[in-house]
């Protein structure tokens, strides 16, 4: 596998709107839940062609060439192990997975934004330890303003989430499309309730 292969599994977003197939670790663990790791069709059937997946899974739909149909993959498996990334990256996305989806001041879910706790304008630096997700009207209100300069408290203190943590936080918020036949590689590792 090349070394772009972990960034490369979502090239093009429009592309996973129909048919997209669920990409498996050789363990049967999505290469990732934050963002789900998600192949457009044609990647998928491409993948299984050069046999580095096996599918595990098909849509109902077909795709024709001039001498083949083929039956849309909507879960694959690599054949080879990806080592797990231990670093997360911090970027807007994953900043908004720690903090849940939910403004750091207020509680607010919905339109989000990120704001530094100590303003860059006094030193402060964009990092997992200095940035968390908040409201517009929270950040408005805030401004370039100290905590305790603008009255404001923070639910929990921004820090650098581990991979562990990441991948947790990803299964309770999973995507808005999920096909029947990716549920039961999605949770099965997920501590069951008594």
């Amino acid at each position: 596998m090349d070394g772009d292969f972990r960034i490369g599994f979502v090239r093009e977003p429009a592309a996973l709107k129909r048919f997209p197939a669920l990409v498996l670790n050789a363990d049967y663990r999505p290469l990732s839940y934050y963002p789900l790791s998600l192949w457009p069709w044609q990647e998928a059937i491409k993948a299984a062609f050069l046999d580095r997946v096996v599918i595990v899974a098909e849509y109902d739909e077909v795709v024709r060439s001039q001498r083949q149909e083929f039956r849309i993959p909507s879960v694959v498996v690599l054949k080879d192990f990806v080592k797990p990334q231990k670093r997360v990256a911090f970027t807007r996305f994953n900043l908004f997975l720690r903090d849940e989806f939910c403004c750091q001041y207020c509680g607010a879910k919905g339109d989000l934004t990120f704001d530094h706790v100590l303003p860059r304008s006094r030193g402060g630096v964009t990092s997992w330890e200095n940035v968390v997700a908040a409201c517009s009207p929270c950040n408005l209100r805030k401004g370039s303003r100290t905590l305790r300069q603008a009255g404001m408290q923070l639910r929990r203190p921004p820090r650098r989430p581990s991979s562990e943590e990441m991948q947790a936080h990803g299964r309770r918020f999973p995507p808005n499309y999920l096909h029947d036949s990716w549920v039961d590689y999605l949770y099965w590792d997920a501590e069951l309730e008594a």
